[in-house]
């Protein structure tokens, strides 16, 4: 709630005071300043909201890509059912991360190419999911039972299959969330991500680490707000998948 609220909680994040440079925690900073002034609190959960509405964008468009994919793939099958796997199978051989920096550091370092580049390595998990959830769907009675009475492909994959595959899939999607905010901290970290001004995680704990020994704190909270965000997920995406587990049992059934 505090993050999505920044907007209007911290409104002074990118303000410079030098006359307050370097300060450690304290009532009126509770997280500090940097070395340009500027509250280092107000800075962390700006920071944490960029991350984060970055990380639905991606993850939101990762879903609608994947899902589409593994319904078509999942109930024709055929050859280019097996191109996809082949296609994907080779994604995966290689880490998200090193893959992500490759593709940033030939379509340069933006906003819209950090979205584009983690959605199109980041499909392939829901996309295997949904796949592998249909090929088991099709063969239940109630499919080919459906099949019989001449309805169409379209109204049995909207209508029927849907709203199975979505169950096990939903906590997939938090579980990945986190995940991407990990990446984008990461990238931007590097220096392939998000760029100033904009206060991002990773870009912050870039610029701590010159102090370290002057600034701890400049490292220290962002990176307890970042592991407890991801956390967070982590969380809410292994709460999700055991309340849906009974559902997901009863749909086999």
């Amino acid at each position: 709630m505090v993050t999505i609220l920044s907007p209007f909680l911290f409104t002074q994040w990118n303000e410079i005071d030098f006359s307050r440079q370097m300060q450690p925690p304290s009532l009126q900073h509770p997280f500090g300043t940097d070395n340009f002034g500027r509250d280092l609190l107000q800075r962390v959960f700006h920071g944490l909201r960029i991350s984060l509405t970055l990380a639905v964008a991606i993850e939101a468009l990762s879903f609608l890509i994947g899902l589409s994919i593994g319904l078509v793939l999942g109930y024709y099958g055929g050859i280019v059912d097996e191109f996809f796997i082949h296609v994907m199978n080779i994604l995966m051989a290689f880490p998200q991360m090193l893959m992500a920096l490759c593709f940033m550091a030939i379509m340069g370092s933006s906003m819209t190419t950090l979205v584009i580049v983690i959605t199109s390595l980041g499909w392939i998990s829901y996309a295997r999911i949904v796949r592998s959830e249909v090929l088991s769907l099709k063969q239940r009675d109630f499919i080919l039972s459906t099949k019989a009475i001449g309805a169409s492909d379209f109204y049995i994959l909207i209508k029927h299959i849907l709203p199975n595959v979505l169950i096990p899939v939903i906590p997939l999607m938090t579980l990945m969330i986190g995940h991407a905010v990990l990446i984008i901290a990461g990238l931007s970290f590097l220096g392939f991500g998000v760029q100033p001004p904009y206060p991002e995680i990773g870009l912050m704990l870039n610029e701590a680490m010159t102090f370290m020994d002057s600034g701890p704190w400049l490292m220290l909270f962002p990176g307890l707000i970042l592991a407890t965000c991801v956390f967070l997920f982590n969380t809410l995406g292994d709460l999700l998948r055991d309340y849906l587990a009974p559902k997901i049992e009863d749909t086999i059934d």
